[in-house]
């Protein structure tokens, strides 16, 4: 069981000290995740309106095209390994373990095949449930929001492993995460005031925030054997908390705890 003020807590003595590198990876991670969209049903009088416009103006939607194909190469070849990485360093930060090499961890050999393997898939499926309708594909985006960070712990767990098993670590965290997201709202609308350019500022924060709940989650799935140590990739010792709820009961300073293959 969790709580947002816990979670938050957490958050906020994990970036202690830890703000600005979090800054910054949290403008990589916008970056990696700003190009995603949505798409959804016309209906015939729009259809022929845009009929219309196209033959109007072929050009522009040449253009348009071009930027479209630009920006989903961008997410396959760049984005999904970059969100992983970023997710990869909040992990690693909420744990107060080495946040080295994210990155280089997300563009390695087969790592960086089975991020986009992974993350293709997930997207194809809120994709399809969201022309399915606005709803069931704002709950599938929830069911599907630990993929990412089940892929910082093991990217070659397999694209229908991880997505089940963020469904399975999502199953009655739904409402609750929906509501999480709702409370930093009041943070969003303050930094809106500073020109936008606050917003920025929360994301640290969010990202954090969200890292230390994909954590308590996963403890769960480990405790209720939707996996094992194994597919995560991780040491008996690297779980989130102990048995007395120690949250930082390892050596902050072992490197020996940023595994994974980082060599």
């Amino acid at each position: 069981m969790w709580t947002r003020a816990e979670l938050k807590a957490s958050a906020r003595e994990s970036l202690k000290g830890n703000y600005w590198k979090a800054f910054w990876i949290s403008l990589v991670l916008v970056l990696a995740t700003g190009g995603d969209g949505g798409g959804g049903g016309s209906s015939g009088p729009v259809r022929e309106r845009v009929g219309e416009y196209v033959s109007n103006y072929p050009d522009i939607f040449i253009i348009v095209g071009a930027l479209a194909i630009l920006a989903i190469a961008y997410r396959l070849l760049l984005g999904y390994s970059l969100e992983v990485g970023s997710r990869k360093y909040f992990v690693q930060l909420a744990q107060a373990k080495n946040t080295d090499g994210c990155y280089s961890y997300a563009f390695d050999g087969a790592n960086y095949k089975g991020i986009i393997a992974t993350m293709l898939l997930r997207d194809i499926y809120e994709l399809l449930w969201t022309m399915l309708f606005i709803i069931p594909g704002i709950i599938k985006a929830y069911s599907y929001r630990m993929v990412p960070y089940i892929l910082a712990d093991n990217p070659n767990i397999g694209a229908d492993k991880a997505i089940t098993l963020s469904r399975k670590m999502m199953d009655g965290n739904k409402f609750d995460s929906f509501v999480l997201d709702l409370s930093f709202l009041g943070w969003y609308l303050l930094g809106m005031l500073a020109f936008l350019i606050g917003v920025f500022f929360v994301n640290p924060y969010v990202y954090t925030t969200e890292a230390h709940l994909y954590l308590v989650l996963r403890k769960n799935a480990l405790e209720f054997e939707f996996c094992d140590y194994e597919d995560l990739n991780l040491k008996r010792e690297t779980n989130y908390f102990n048995d007395t709820n120690d949250f930082y009961n390892f050596n902050n300073n072992d490197d020996d705890y940023f595994r994974n293959d980082d060599n």
